[in-house]
C-alpha cells in the first residue's frame, strides 16, 4: 500500500516579525568580519533579501518561532535595522539545516546568472556592490566562456570550480580543452594552477594561438618542452590502458570463474591444501576479489 508523503515545509512564505525569531545557535565571534557574511550583508542592502529564513513553530509560545536556517542572514538583517523577513515554515522543530541539501551554485550557472541580469539592465557595478565582490570578478565571470567549447561547457556546467582556469583553458583549441578537463576530471584536481601546468605541457601546434610563443610565469623554454614530452608519453600510456582495459577485465572474469569451479571441487582444493597452500591462498584471493567487485553496487 503506497504512503503518503509529507511535504516537510509550508507552501506559503509568510513574513514574520525578527523580533519573534530565536536563533538555534550562536554565530562564533569573527563571523562579522568573515568575506562571506560582508557578501551576505552587501546583498541584502543592495537588492534585499532573495532566499527566504527558514523557521520552525516555537511550542509554547503561538508567535515564537526557532530559526532553523539562516542564521548568518538573520544577523546581516538585524545589523541593517531590518524589522521582518520573508520565511519559509518548517513542520519540524530539529536541528536540519536544509541547505545541505541544497546543490550550491556551480561555476558556468553563475556566469549565466551574471549574464542574464547584465541582459537585463542591472549594471555591474550593481552586481559588484550586492555579491560585494570587485567589479573586475563581474566583468571576468560575465566573459567565462568566451573562446570555451560547448563539449567542455557542458562537462563543467555542474562544478564548482576556479573560474581563473578558463582563462587558461582559452589559450588552447577546442579538442586540446576537452582532453585537459577530461585529464582534470579523471586526477579530481579542478584548480587553476594544475591547468596552467597542463598549458604549459601542450604542444605549440594545439594552442588557440599557435603563432604566438607560449609563456608560463616560472617556467623557461626548455621545462616546458620536457613537460611536453612527458604529457605526450602520458597520454599515450592513458589510451594503451584504455585500448587493453576491456580485454584485461573479460580475461579476469573469465580467469576468477574458472578458479572458482575448480576451488569448488574438494579433491582438488584438498590436493592444493597440501602440496601447494600458497597457490590455493592466491586463488582465493582473486576469487574473493571478484566476488566482492560483483556484489558492489553500482556507483
Amino acid at each position: 500500500m503506497a504512503q503518503t508523503v509529507r511535504i516537510a515545509f509550508r507552501r506559503q512564505v509568510l513574513t514574520l516579525a525578527l523580533s519573534n525569531i530565536l536563533p538555534m545557535r550562536q554565530l562564533e565571534p569573527g563571523v562579522r568580519q568573515m568575506s562571506r557574511y560582508k557578501r551576505i550583508a552587501a546583498s541584502i542592502a543592495e537588492v534585499g533579501i532573495v532566499e527566504p529564513l527558514v523557521v520552525a513553530k516555537g511550542k509554547d509560545e503561538a508567535e515564537t518561532h526557532m530559526l532553523v536556517d539562516g542564521h548568518l542572514r538573520h544577523a546581516a538583517l538585524l545589523d541593517l535595522g531590518v524589522t521582518d523577513a520573508p520565511c519559509v515554515i518548517a513542520d519540524d522543530d530539529e536541528a536540519f539545516t536544509y541547505n545541505k541539501r541544497v546543490n550550491r551554485l556551480a561555476t558556468v550557472q553563475e556566469h549565466y546568472m551574471i549574464a542574464r541580469a547584465v541582459e537585463r539592465g542591472v549594471s555591474e557595478e550593481k552586481l559588484a556592490r550586492a555579491l560585494n565582490v570587485d567589479i573586475q570578478m563581474i566583468k571576468l565571470k560575465r566573459g567565462l566562456l568566451n573562446g570555451i567549447c560547448p563539449e567542455v561547457i557542458d562537462r563543467l556546467k555542474d562544478r564548482s570550480i576556479d573560474a581563473s582556469m578558463f582563462a587558461s583553458l582559452r589559450k588552447m583549441k577546442p579538442l586540446r580543452q576537452i582532453d585537459v578537463v577530461d585529464l582534470m576530471a579523471a586526477v579530481g584536481n579542478f584548480t587553476s594552477r594544475y591547468t596552467q601546468a597542463l598549458l604549459a605541457a601542450t604542444r605549440q601546434e594545439d594552442l588557440a594561438r599557435p603563432e604566438r610563443e607560449k609563456k608560463i610565469k616560472g617556467l623557461t623554454s626548455e621545462q616546458m618542452a620536457r613537460m611536453e614530452r612527458e604529457m605526450e608519453g602520458l597520454q599515450r600510456d592513458i589510451k594503451l590502458v584504455e585500448t587493453s582495459h576491456g580485454d584485461a577485465v573479460l580475461d579476469l572474469v573469465i580467469a576468477s570463474g574458472y578458479l572458482a569451479k575448480l576451488l569448488g571441487d574438494a579433491d582438488t582444493r584438498g590436493y592444493l591444501a597440501r602440496r601447494h597452500p600458497e597457490i590455493l591462498t592466491e586463488f582465493q584471493a582473486i576469487v574473493a576479489a571478484s566476488s566482492l567487485d560483483e556484489a558492489a553496487p553500482p556507483n
